[in-house]
């Protein structure tokens, strides 16, 4: 954990507070008690120093973005001399009459600044430690003496339980902040898709049926185009979240056509709605580029593997083949369909695209994805 987080800067506010207070009431009962020390002069100034620590540690603590480990050292380490201290300068027999510690409740602040930078286990750990100096400095174990240490060891435990919780709600925060800001996106690009590209492909199909011939292909092949990217952006604009299951085998038929031959378990394939989208949108990619670059009547097959914890998707083409170095020169030249459409897609599933192509043999795409 770190200390950065912003519902953290309230708590340190509240430990320095603490802080504070703690003083006023060490320095009162200093003054109440320092008569009866064995070394009253050394117990003022311990005070002192305590007084001179406590404004110290409150302007380093408030800087932001600092490293704050040698902060909390030296703080662990302030404290723990000034309790050591108090043995000699209150004395033994004092201890047995009920005398407390030179610091009091004031060591208590290193306690939670640890718990509150680094989470219950650090907390515990300078809890710990102080407990165990106060225990030694008193010489003996009984009820009072165990109880300073149990209560420290309460504080951090709950200081740090509570930095937990706040650290998994900003955590929470910043990933809602974070969908919002891409659905914005999404619906900004879908306003300008459809005010531009969609009504350019219908005029295509349009244009193409009353043409006739190989416009009337062409304007074919505009309407699907506008068909499939229909979906794309209605898909876009939703705010389905990606955590509901679907069954990939029915997303992925739907892209069976003329040319393609599909094969999938005789059951359904369950995975997040987000992994379904993705992987059905780079199959859609690859089909695409068998369109393309397979010749006049490509034939295509598409293969769904599914295996505990992960799902293989295959494309495979009877096309001429990938020639070497084809796709590095396409993504310098900004055509991004395999890296883009393709990998862009299965890498941020954090899975992996596979593809196999030699000249004359067609060209096999192996998408694989983690399902959980």
């Amino acid at each position: 954990m770190t200390s950065g987080t912003a519902f953290r800067i309230p708590m340190w506010r509240a430990l320095a507070v603490f802080r504070f207070t703690a003083l006023v009431y060490a320095g009162a009962l200093v003054v109440w008690r320092a008569p009866d020390y064995e070394h009253p002069l050394a117990g003022w100034l311990v005070l002192a120093g305590m007084v001179v620590w406590t404004f110290t540690a409150a302007g380093l603590y408030r800087r932001r973005g600092s490293n704050r480990w040698p902060v909390l050292v030296a703080d662990l380490l302030v404290a723990m001399v000034f309790v050591l201290a108090s043995r000699w300068i209150v004395g033994g027999a004092q201890f047995k009459e009920g005398f407390s510690i030179v610091p009091v409740t004031w060591h208590g602040a290193p306690v939670l600044a640890w718990a509150l930078y680094g989470g219950r286990r650090l907390g515990l750990l300078a809890a710990a430690i102080l407990g165990a100096c106060d225990i030694y400095v008193r010489q003996e174990v009984g009820v009072s003496t165990i109880t300073g240490a149990v209560l420290m060891i309460l504080a951090a435990a709950s200081v740090g339980y509570v930095v937990g919780l706040t650290t998994e709600a900003e955590h929470k925060l910043q990933e809602a902040a974070r969908l919002e800001a891409a659905s914005r996106e999404r619906a900004r690009l879908a306003r300008d898709i459809h005010d531009s590209v969609l009504q350019v492909l219908a005029m295509v199909q349009r244009r193409g049926a009353e043409l006739g011939g190989e416009a009337a292909d062409l304007g074919r092949l505009a309407g699907e185009q506008e068909v499939a990217l229909r979906a794309l952006v209605s898909g876009a604009t939703s705010t389905h979240t990606g955590t509901a299951e679907v069954n990939l085998v029915a997303k992925l038929e739907a892209l069976s056509g003329p040319g393609v031959t599909f094969a999938a378990p005789a059951g359904p394939v369950p995975v997040p709605g987000n992994t379904a989208d993705a992987v059905t949108g780079a199959v859609a990619a690859a089909l695409d580029n068998v369109r393309r670059h397979a010749g006049d009547e490509p034939r295509a097959w598409v293969l769904v593997e599914s295996e505990p914890g992960t799902v293989t998707v295959t494309v495979r083409d009877d096309g001429p083949g990938i020639p070497a170095g084809r796709l590095d020169t396409a993504a310098s030249e900004g055509r991004l369909g395999v890296s883009q459409s393709i990998r862009g897609r299965i890498s941020e599933l954090g899975g992996e695209v596979v593809i196999f192509s030699a000249p004359g043999q067609g060209t096999e795409v192996e998408l694989r994805v983690p399902v959980t």
